[in-house]
């Protein structure tokens, strides 16, 4: 019997709703980032609409860059704040600065890259005279 409806998904229906792994469900229940499970008297798992917002939430920070560890830290100050999302805005503002900065200078080192590689490659197109 199925349990997944509106109200209600499976693991396996979530899964497949978010584009995940059961395995990447579990980790990230086992990492503290989402809520441990509701489950039936049969000790199946199914999650409710607030689970699987908590679970977009993460993998939205997932793909921002932020590290398991930098997830769950925020986890914590969103359980300790009594599930007020205005808890970690301060923070997780903090952390989408700083991994932005790191973007921007790796940006930056490829730019310089991409000069010397172009440079260095008319160096050899040049001296050995061959065609581009």
């Amino acid at each position: 019997m199925r349990l997944s409806n509106e109200d209600h998904m499976q693991i396996s229906d979530l899964a497949e709703q978010l584009g995940i792994t059961t395995r990447t469900i579990r980790l990230y229940e086992k990492k503290r980032l989402v809520e441990p499970p509701k489950r039936t008297e049969g000790r199946v798992r199914y999650y409710e609409k607030a689970d699987i917002t908590r679970f977009k939430f993460v993998l939205k920070l997932k793909t921002l860059g932020l590290s398991l560890e930098e997830m769950t830290e925020l986890a914590d100050l969103y359980d300790k704040g009594q599930k007020v999302p205005d808890k970690i805005m301060p923070r997780l503002l903090e952390l989408l600065e700083s991994h932005l900065n790191s973007i921007k200078q790796k940006i930056s080192t490829l730019q310089s890259l991409d000069q010397d590689i172009t440079a260095y490659r008319q160096r050899i197109v040049d001296q050995y005279k061959l065609r581009k």
